[in-house]
């Protein structure tokens, strides 16, 4: 049995949900609020001295934080990693491109907007750009591939990287706009067996 120290609002806590999930790992979810400073307590912090989730406990003491580090080690020999070395490196590639590129500005901006309540005229403008740049370089991974790597099936770059993009709305992205990422996500949500949050009719997922 694991513990998995999350928000539920946050992607990042979402991903590792989803992951324990679709291996049917046993584990128990500690829903840890992050709006009320919950991560900053003394209690938390010696849980994870970096002050972030998720972290995710093990039964022998050990704790381990960071989400895609988190998501690698549970998902190892699973079928959400290859087992070629190049095509699980490129899985990487995208796992690192979403937290440098992708997730500093798709859930900063949505973070600012929903839960700070921000006009868009008080957010940084360049958040909007980089992430529209980055919801477009998926669009041309997209094109022609079911799947973010470039394979056959759905894997751990797939769910890193849905975490945000599925929210993108609540940061003022019009994920419609990108019409091979809003037929990824519905076919990601199927995969995963997520309520679908974008209408989907017109798309082929």
């Amino acid at each position: 049995m694991i513990r998995i120290y999350g928000d539920s609002i946050s992607g990042n806590c979402l991903k590792v949900k989803w992951v324990a999930e679709r291996l049917s790992i046993d584990h128990d979810w500690v829903e840890i609020d992050i709006l009320k400073g919950e991560t900053n307590t003394d209690s938390f912090l010696t849980i994870n001295p970096f002050g972030q989730v998720p972290v995710v406990a093990f039964d022998d003491g050990r704790t381990l934080a960071q989400s895609n580090a988190i998501i690698t080690y549970l998902a190892e020999g699973s079928d959400l990693i290859p087992e070629e070395a190049f095509e699980r490196a490129k899985v990487l590639e995208w796992m690192f491109w979403e937290q440098y590129s992708h997730e500093t500005a798709i859930a900063v901006r949505r973070f600012q907007k929903l839960y700070l309540k921000k006009n868009d005229d008080e957010i940084d403008p360049h958040l909007m750009a980089k992430g529209r740049r980055a919801l477009g370089r998926m669009e041309l991974a997209l094109l022609g591939n079911d799947w973010i790597a470039g394979g056959e099936a759905m894997t751990l770059a797939d769910i890193s990287l849905l975490a945000y993009t599925r929210l993108a709305h609540e940061g003022g992205f019009d994920v419609s706009e990108f019409p091979a990422v809003h037929g990824w996500i519905a076919r990601c949500e199927r995969e995963l067996g997520l309520p679908h949050l974008h209408e989907v009719t017109d798309v082929q997922v």
